[in-house]
């Protein structure tokens, strides 16, 4: 058990590196720069959904494909998500990102009109499966998934919409959260969905954040699966009980930038 003296150090190291890339300078080496392109709640939800999704392996390909998607919607994800037809799809079916495809990207333009028009947004659909007396968004991405995948779909396109209860870090989607939901007015994160609370969202666990955290003692589990997420979710939590995920910012910093 490390003593008390070195969690605060520890802690006081976490909140030096969160404020040093929690800021606007951030934005443009990030994915989180395609919703940053819209300023309507509708528009920006969609963006940072559809960017969150393909948002693994080089972040220069995530954001040029990002870019790809938002042209394709006539630059107005909301109203294209709402009243497309048929005939509009059909130029995403060469969309390509890595193992996501035509038909994934399809599905998942057909699912979030779905969504819109019959249960009642982005907002209302992570809502729906989540309580006030959750300790975490799990069941929140758990009927997500189930809603997202209520519409008619090929199977293959079901791995892309992570699972906790299959042990996924589900690290997309909790990284979707954290932008729709952190807001510390620093102007990175976006705030405007108020139905799950800052204190619910888990860490976005990835290869660096994930490494970061085994280096600074953090967490111990070798997997960065969801039992890994809630191990150093909880820890986090010890620092900052109200806004744990604030300290991805950190993790991410310095396995990213620093190369800690």
């Amino acid at each position: 058990m490390k003593k008390k003296k070195d969690i605060s150090l520890l802690k006081d190291f976490l909140e030096e590196k969160y404020l040093l890339y929690n800021n606007k300078s951030f934005i443009p080496t990030d994915p989180i720069q395609i919703p940053h392109q819209f300023s309507k709640k509708e528009d920006i939800e969609i963006a940072g959904f559809l960017a969150a999704t393909i948002a693994w392996g080089q972040r220069k390909s995530i954001i040029h494909n990002s870019n790809k998607l938002m042209l394709w919607m006539d630059n107005a994800p909301y109203d294209f998500i709402v009243h497309h037809s048929k005939k509009d799809l059909e130029p995403f079916k060469k969309f390509v990102h890595r193992t996501f495809n035509g038909t994934d990207c399809i599905f998942f333009l057909q699912s979030l009109q779905n969504i819109y028009k019959k249960h009642g947004g982005l907002e209302n659909a992570f809502s729906k499966g989540i309580q006030k007396k959750d300790e975490n968004i799990k069941n929140s991405i758990i009927g997500f998934r189930k809603l997202f995948l209520d519409f008619k779909h090929e199977s293959r396109s079901e791995k892309h919409i992570s699972n906790p209860d299959a042990k996924s870090s589900a690290k997309r989607l909790s990284m979707y959260l954290r932008w729709m939901v952190r807001n510390d007015k620093k102007g990175v994160d976006f705030g405007i969905w108020k139905n799950i609370s800052p204190s619910q969202l888990c860490l976005p666990l990835d290869v660096h954040t994930g490494n970061v955290g085994r280096k600074l003692g953090l967490l111990h589990r070798t997997q960065n699966d969801w039992q890994a997420v809630e191990e150093i979710t909880s820890v986090l939590k010890s620092f900052d009980k109200n806004d744990p995920v604030k300290y991805d910012f950190a993790l991410f910093g310095l396995g990213a930038f620093e190369k800690f």
